[in-house]
């Protein structure tokens, strides 16, 4: 799962003290999954090992795989603890950051289209209302915001931000309201120097892309969900899209100290907030569709993937980050391109096996943000996961 990210650290400490009024349950609907014509060799050992992550703690947890024998999903646990609620495959999970692999793609769309060049400056696009929040954006390529090399400061970094979260739970921000929270602060390095994951540059790009579309999330929708029918797959369509009835609750071990608590509330009003960087739910199968048909060049073409594929570097020289698409080596050397995301309330991982040809979803409806003895004894079991599925 994704890396703990410091700001959210930071939440954790003011949540300590603050949030025990306000956490609250949402509704979520009994659904029943389409029938699944598929197979998959270690079935068996999968689901072991799902009901064993909902014995140790996680309260749901739903994973879709596409392989040579089809595509196979299932579901353990609830989707809502209090009305014991299963959790099923058709269930919408939150994808977290993995909405950049879409945003991202979709940008990719556009340089193919001829709106939008991945070297211009981001001011050729963007108005001086939005570049006046960034340092030296006149330096800061469309590009350097897909790959994480622009320097610009992570919004969600500044105190500032945390306290007004905190104080104001139900809050729905605007993009705007994050680049205040950069404004006036220097870059973290020279633009292209480095690499460094930063949440604010898919706020940014999409804003960008919005100038050039007339709205990000409408163009997504009309080049990326609708031809590839992606019906369980919601983004921003209208302001209350989170309310589908569909959508999981979502626990935190908010104490570390093992007892789950509902935060869905705060999950659905914060993830509402976010564009470019988080937003979009979705089935796994789902997310798997999206994936399979990018790897297979039916949303960009050959040479814009390659772009994708063009690797930053971690600090030990080890591939990284593309264009929105993650390298990642799983057990048994196994690369995997895709992303993965978390959050107060929910995890997700969505990953194409190239070696394998195996595309792999999972997503769980408990926080991975925080350490925690709970986290501590399910990481083995996310290991095993890997490990049985690619075997």
């Amino acid at each position: 799962m994704k890396t703990l990210q410091r700001s959210w650290l930071l939440i954790t400490l003011f949540l300590l003290s603050s949030y025990s009024n306000y956490l609250q349950e949402i509704s979520s609907i009994t659904c029943v999954p389409d029938p699944v014509t598929g197979s998959f060799k270690n079935a068996t050992e999968i689901i072991q090992v799902l009901d064993s992550m909902v014995y140790m703690g996680i309260p749901g947890v739903s994973i879709g795989i596409q392989s040579s024998d089809g595509y196979w999903e299932h579901s353990s646990g609830f989707a809502k603890l209090e009305d014991q609620i299963p959790m099923e495959p058709c269930h919408l999970i939150y994808l977290q950051s993995i909405a950049k692999l879409y945003l991202a793609t979709a940008t990719l769309k556009l340089k193919e289209q001829g709106k939008l060049e991945l070297d211009a400056p981001i001011g050729t696009y963007l108005p001086t209302r939005i570049t006046r929040y960034i340092d030296k954006s006149e330096k800061i390529t469309v590009r350097m915001l897909l790959n994480h090399t622009s320097g610009i400061p992570e919004y969600n970094d500044a105190p500032a931000y945390i306290a007004y979260l905190l104080q104001h739970p139900d809050h729905v921000f605007s993009p705007e309201d994050y680049l205040k929270y950069i404004d006036g602060r220097s870059l973290s390095f020279d633009p292209g120097s480095k690499y460094s994951y930063r949440n604010t540059n898919y706020l940014i790009l999409a804003l960008l892309v919005d100038v050039i579309t007339g709205d990000h999330a409408a163009y997504m929708r009309q080049e990326i969900f609708e031809p590839l029918n992606l019906r369980n797959t919601l983004y921003r369509a209208k302001p209350d899209y989170l309310n589908d009835g569909r959508l999981i609750n979502s626990y935190w071990d908010r104490h570390s100290d093992g007892i789950i608590e509902n935060v869905s509330q705060m999950q659905r009003t914060n993830v509402a907030s976010l564009i470019g960087d988080d937003g979009i739910v979705a089935t796994p199968e789902d997310a798997i569709k999206f994936l399979n048909a990018l790897m297979n060049e039916q949303i960009i073409n050959k040479g814009s993937l390659a772009e994708m594929m063009d690797w930053q570097l971690n600090s030990d020289g080890t591939p990284a980050y593309g264009l929105g698409l993650d390298y990642t080596l799983f057990p048994g050397e196994n690369i995997g391109f895709g992303h993965s995301g978390g959050g107060l309330g929910g995890g997700s991982e969505l990953y194409y096996f190239p070696e394998k040809d195996l595309y792999y979803c999972i997503g769980i409806n408990l926080g991975i943000i925080t350490e925690g003895p709970l986290n501590d004894q399910i990481l083995p079991l996310v290991e095993k996961l890997h490990k049985t599925i690619l075997k």
